[in-house]
């Protein structure tokens, strides 16, 4: 994956900046998220890539040289949907890393996708600890 040395400013530009086989996965992972969550989750660009919200951050698409992130800040309660989630960071986090020649169903997209908006909406925002 090439991508140009500027950070990109919005989510088409971010796409836009990817080569290779990620671009398409990308696509295909933004395009199922932004169906599957609902008009009240927004999509921008966070720490260098693209990070949906609905009261509080719910997920991340990350391309990298070598790979693909999907990952879920209450990721650790999805893994019953989608037990590739590997748990790590700070919250709950889990991340699914897809590699070249990897794949996922756009169903499964859309159900931890939609799964991970309800746990916000239930439970609040996963970043605020108070």
């Amino acid at each position: 994956m090439k991508r140009a040395s500027n950070v990109p400013s919005t989510p088409d530009d971010y796409v836009s900046s990817l080569t290779e086989w990620q671009r398409p996965l990308v696509e295909r992972l933004r395009k199922v998220t932004r169906k599957a969550a609902t008009t009240a989750t927004t999509e921008s660009i966070k720490w260098g890539h693209l990070v949906y919200h609905r009261n509080g951050p719910v997920l991340l698409i990350r391309a990298e040289e070598k790979r693909v992130l999907f990952g879920f800040w209450r990721g650790q309660l999805l893994r019953e949907i989608e037990p590739r989630l590997k748990p790590g960071g700070k919250y709950e986090m889990a991340t699914l890393q897809l590699n070249e020649g990897d794949t996922i169903s756009d169903a499964k997209v859309k159900r931890l996708v939609q799964s991970a908006v309800a746990l916000n909406m239930e439970m609040g925002d996963p970043t605020d600890l108070s």
